[in-house]
């Protein structure tokens, strides 16, 4: 009754192999799971601690025109300036509560002659073209801007776009494009603007305080690595049963198995029948 030499075949140690490496998967997804839960969390401090500060110069938050700390997203900044409406550009692809759209970028030049990319909010798509119907003016004469930081999005190769729009915020192209001065590390959505216009863009949606899914996946992906094991010792006990079959325990044992499924299987009502036989 103890033959478990076939467990230590090359068989089952490829079985254990493959169940092993299947584990080291599940960890590594896993802890990627958690590496993006501690990615979201760093988001929500930044916006907790950002989005309502008090605005500060531009200049005090962005020293260079080509760098950014990435601690600074969401930090308000005032700018004064007049806008490039010339320079207009439309973001494609942008959705806004689940409507397709377009951002507004509006490059506004300052004072020493540099320009930083406002967003000044979202436009919906056409009701007949892929163009907004309508797209609100941007004030003309000296404007000042209170905006949140963004870092500038990276390029999407092989992503095209009619003229006038780009597939991204990529601000070194759009500096080439204006061919000034012109922040490239990182660009502003558009809180306030004064003098304010009679009519303007749909202002960019706060960001929601949620770090997602990440740790019940992290947590299902270790499930799965021991659902990996356990199905090892499900199949290594089966073939154990179906080797011993001729073994007097063992056929003991499984008697007491058929036994205890056939209860299990019976309907209620043939519970109930047998309570009240046995009342009788």
């Amino acid at each position: 009754m103890s033959n478990w030499r076939f467990a230590f075949s090359r068989r089952w140690f490829g079985y254990l192999a493959m169940a092993i490496v299947f584990a080291i998967g599940c960890v590594l997804l896993s802890n990627w799971q958690f590496d993006r839960r501690a990615e979201a969390e760093v988001e929500i401090n930044r916006i907790t601690i950002n989005y309502a500060k008090d605005a500060e110069p531009l200049s005090s938050v962005l020293t260079d025109l080509d760098t950014f700390d990435s601690d600074d997203k969401w930090t308000p900044v005032t700018v004064t300036g007049h806008y490039l409406t010339d320079d207009q550009l439309l973001v494609r692809n942008r959705p806004y509560s689940g409507s397709p759209g377009f951002e507004v970028l509006t490059p506004l030049q300052l004072a020493d002659g540099t320009v930083f990319i406002v967003d000044r909010g979202w436009v919906p798509s056409g009701d007949k073209q892929d163009y907004p119907d309508t797209v609100p003016d941007a004030p003309s004469g000296e404007v000042t801007v209170v905006a949140r930081l963004k870092a500038g999005e990276p390029e999407l190769p092989g992503r095209s776009a009619p003229a006038g729009q780009i597939p991204t915020i990529e601000l070194g192209d759009i500096a080439e494009t204006i061919g000034l001065p012109t922040y490239t590390a990182a660009y502003g959505l558009m809180a306030s603007e004064d003098p304010a216009p009679a009519s303007r863009p749909l202002p960019a949606i706060k960001p929601e305080l949620d770090e997602g899914p990440h740790l019940s996946y992290a947590v299902q992906w270790i499930i799965f690595a021991l659902f990996g094991f356990g199905g090892l010792a499900y199949a290594l006990r089966q073939e154990f049963r179906a080797i011993n079959a001729d073994d007097p325990e063992e056929m003991e044992r499984a008697e007491a198995r058929r036994v205890k499924d056939s209860k299990r299987a019976r309907s209620d009502a043939e519970i109930e029948d047998a309570l009240i036989d046995s009342d009788r």
